[in-house]
């Protein structure tokens, strides 16, 4: 119980921290450089790079452990309104699309989960990143009925957002490594 309790603090706030900063830093800088662009949608989205990591470390406890951070993070942007249908299934959508493509390739043969006798595909991870990104984007788009800019304003920013998680990611450890 303990271990949910942990993994779920963690996952949910680095989901938060990671909306944080695409919505606070990221978008005023996007909203800069690119005032003519018609989508609300930010073009390098963390929070997918946040649910692709937590997926692949936690599996199927991603659901649960990420499900206070989307929650907190719809609530803020869509006040009352994150309780109508399309954002509930938006939030689902969500949490439920990573880790239930990582079981599908685990039911196909090709276990991604990280196991201590093996070393991390970082590329293989990568790659479940940007098809889950194009499910995500297209369902998310289903479920508020938006026009077809704003899919792919969201791939766009899925996989970006997930490369530069783990480029930003990567650059850290290498940096922590060092400091050791």
């Amino acid at each position: 119980m303990r271990r949910w309790a942990t993994d779920t603090f963690y996952a949910s706030l680095a989901y938060v921290v990671a909306s944080y900063l695409t919505f606070e830093v990221l978008m005023p800088l996007q909203n800069v450089f690119f005032p003519e662009y018609p989508s609300r949608a930010s073009l390098l989205f963390l929070p997918h790079g946040v649910r692709v990591l937590s997926a692949w470390l936690l599996g199927w406890r991603a659901i649960f452990a990420l499900l206070p951070g989307v929650f907190l993070v719809f609530a803020f942007l869509g006040g009352s309104d994150v309780f109508l249908p399309s954002r509930l299934i938006a939030m689902v959508i969500a949490v439920t699309t990573v880790p239930a493509v990582f079981y599908l390739f685990k039911w196909a043969g090709w276990d991604l989960f990280p196991r201590p006798d093996r070393k991390p595909c970082w590329s293989c991870v990568m790659g479940v990143g940007i098809v889950t990104s194009f499910l995500v984007s297209g369902l998310t788009n289903l479920a508020f009925g938006s026009a077809r800019v704003e899919y792919v304003a969201f791939l766009i920013g899925d996989i970006s957002g997930l490369f530069f998680l783990m480029l930003g990611l990567y650059f850290a450890f290498r940096f922590a490594d060092r400091r050791r």
